[in-house]
């Protein structure tokens, strides 16, 4: 055992708030939801939707199309700023502070959010804040290259920031979020916890993958020189491959109903 247990990532607050200097091109870069996961989100048959951590509103929007009523809570300005742009209402806050004032919804959603929150908070309060046989429904978009791509990519890390190899999410999915899905388990406030996972694909050319890049924490948290010199050798390496890579994408949904 450790001496000094590891940083859960709720804890880092440096981490989960490095997004608002990025805000405008996480909006553009990030990638959306595959349209399965959104069917399956409304085979629950929501109504009132609270989208916790909702970012720049790229979940939200998707269930706004779908006719669910639905507030947003973000703890960074900037990234709220941009979900309004895009019409979601949006209250600034952390999920663990934040006040429902008495309002109770069907379906509590979070997308690329949910290891911001302290569980031992953020659990039983959605439970409290869900109709008796509302759903909370966390979910991840992870991904990999092709095997030799990611390879070359590696080598590169290795080089020149091998402080994110093991624990970047880009070439890493792994590391977050499965290791805390006991947690949802725990505490009798939710009842039938599954997991479904939806793959799919995407194609990436050289701005386009540094720009996607560049949007993770880890990366907006490295010196600049340094960050400079590792994105422009990932792009270098998409053009000697020809110029775009694919990347394939997980996306976890893990469910938990609240009893009735």
């Amino acid at each position: 055992m450790p001496e000094h247990p590891p940083e859960r990532t709720h804890e880092n607050r440096a981490r989960a708030l490095a997004f608002g200097g990025v805000a405008t091109l996480y909006d553009q870069a990030r990638p959306s939801y595959p349209p399965a996961l959104i069917d399956a989100l409304m085979e629950l048959s929501p109504r009132r939707v609270l989208d916790v951590g909702c970012g720049t509103g790229k979940a939200a929007r998707l269930l706004v199309e779908r006719g669910c009523e639905l507030l947003g809570v973000e703890p960074d300005a900037s990234m709220a700023a941009v979900a309004r742009i895009h019409g979601i209402s949006v209250e600034e806050a952390t999920f663990e502070t934040w006040d429902a004032h008495g309002r109770v919804y069907d379906l509590i959603v979070s997308g690329q959010a949910w290891h911001w929150v302290n569980p031992t908070v953020g659990i039983p309060k959605a439970a409290s804040l869900l109709n008796p046989g509302g759903y909370l429904a966390v979910f991840w978009n992870r991904g990999r290259p092709d095997p030799d791509t990611q390879e070359v990519f590696d080598d590169i890390y290795m080089r020149l920031a091998p402080e994110i190899a093991d624990t970047n999410l880009v070439l890493n999915p792994t590391a977050q979020p499965r290791e805390r899905l006991d947690e949802f388990h725990g505490g009798g406030v939710f009842t039938g916890v599954t997991t479904r996972t939806f793959l799919w694909d995407t194609v990436y050319d050289r701005t386009a993958w540094i720009d996607f890049i560049s949007t993770h924490a880890d990366y907006i948290l490295l010196p600049d020189p340094q960050r400079r010199a590792l994105l422009a050798a990932l792009g270098d390496a998409v053009d000697a491959r020809g110029g775009t890579l694919t990347y394939h994408y997980s996306t976890l949904l893990v469910l938990a109903a609240r009893g009735i």
